[in-house]
């Protein structure tokens, strides 16, 4: 099971959307069940979570993680393909965000479709890296500070902005024939107070 995978088609963003199946997928997460066993948590009858399940399946969100033998009847065991699902703008290819439609550092809504884009491209990258047995090339760094003013801020988006640019500056190679273009996201924006997950309803 991957600690989280990116939704592209769809179709498998649709299903994964639908309460029933995203309730489905959060118990398959935990632990493989069969569809009696998920009947019994979700209340509902195991012909309904059954066909629930063989749609997740067809569109790769749940496999099949063992067979058991119960009475005259063999039970599939099946299990989430992913702890969690990001789905991607891809999925939306029509109304996905395009950073450079409007560029403006200061924007929040420019932020968050580079942080769509973000998805999409990993994503992406992701995918094709498992599809060919390869290591992806990806860092990140994320921390938390705490201004003691909005001037404190500023001064801190000023220096931050100098010193990568510099950085940029010093290691970049355009005219590398074997070098390899990546892109650099630097992102600053308050801290979000976690919130009580809402019931799903059955």
């Amino acid at each position: 099971m991957l600690d989280v995978t990116v939704i592209e088609d769809p179709e498998a963003a649709a299903v994964s959307l639908d309460p029933i199946r995203a309730r489905l997928l959060a118990e398959l997460a935990d632990a493989p069940a069969s569809a009696a066993m998920l009947a019994g948590r979700v209340g509902l009858p195991r012909q309904k979570v059954n066909y629930h399940l063989k749609t997740l399946e067809r569109h790769g969100l749940v496999e099949l993680a063992g067979e058991r033998r119960k009475g005259n009847v063999t039970e599939r065991l099946m299990r989430a393909t992913a702890a969690s699902y990001v789905i991607s703008p891809a999925a939306l290819p029509a109304v996905q965000p395009d950073p450079d439609r409007f560029r403006d550092q200061l924007s929040a809504r420019w932020l968050l479709a580079l942080g769509a884009r973000l998805v999409r491209d990993v994503g992406m990258l992701v995918t094709g890296a498992a599809k060919a047995h390869k290591r992806l090339a990806t860092y990140a760094l994320d921390g938390e500070v705490r201004f003691a003013s909005a001037a404190d801020r500023a001064a801190f988006v000023q220096e931050l902005t100098a010193g990568v640019s510099a950085l940029i500056r010093k290691y970049d190679a355009p005219d590398t024939e074997a070098g390899r273009d990546h892109r650099i996201v630097v992102a600053v924006h308050p801290t979000v107070k976690d919130r009580p997950t809402p019931e799903l309803e059955q």
